[in-house]
């Protein structure tokens, strides 16, 4: 499933326009990242968790050269799927 279609379904399920559910899931998306940026976490009950995991500093390699190279440690988005979701799937 992509945006639009997922917008679709949105419009479809709340009874809106497309537009407004387009606008809804950007607000919702802007929100969840906004609240990652400032190394919050977003919990959707029955949905799941949103929160930011830390990727620390490692080794890799070139594959073009061959060359061993240093990685930079990184802070990482990552969502944690609730009871509800994995039930819902099973």
């Amino acid at each position: 499933m992509n945006k639009t279609e997922l917008i679709d379904q949105m419009a479809d399920a709340a009874d809106i326009s497309k537009a407004a559910a387009g606008r809804a899931l950007d607000g919702a998306m802007a929100a969840v990242k906004t609240a990652l940026k400032k190394g919050g976490q977003v919990t959707l009950v029955g949905f799941g968790t949103f929160y930011v995991g830390k990727r620390a500093a490692r080794s890799g390699r070139n594959p073009r050269t061959g060359a061993t190279i240093k990685i930079k440690a990184a802070k990482v988005p990552k969502f944690r799927a609730g009871k509800a979701l994995k039930d819902a799937i099973n």
